[in-house]
């Protein structure tokens, strides 16, 4: 799990760097930070929406919550993580992409 968060906080330092609209402060730490949040918010979406998501949407809910997770987060941790909607959007859309190529969760 550990090594799952350093992954993410990597990712999100490499979102910030790509996706406009989207900032991380405070460095690895902040990023850290930040991925535990975001973590936190995200298994908590997933419990509310649980098995009543359609296989068929999966992707476009997931897209979709992704980006709310990650707007949302900003709130929770104001000083680390600075997000426009625009930026929440093409953020989930790395995020979505990279996870793709670079799993965080053994599958």
């Amino acid at each position: 799990m550990v090594v799952r968060f350093i992954v993410s906080a990597l990712v999100l330092i490499v979102v910030s760097w790509l996706s406009p609209g989207f900032v991380v402060r405070g460095g690895f730490i902040g990023a850290l930070i930040a991925a535990v949040v975001i973590a936190v918010l995200g298994y908590i979406a997933e419990s509310l929406l649980g098995d009543r998501v359609s296989p068929r949407n999966r992707g476009l809910v997931g897209f979709v919550t992704a980006a709310v997770v990650i707007y949302l987060a900003q709130f929770i941790v104001p000083n680390l993580l600075n997000v426009s909607l625009f930026g929440a959007l093409i953020s989930a859309f790395i995020i979505g992409l990279i996870d793709a190529f670079v799993p965080t969760v053994v599958r």
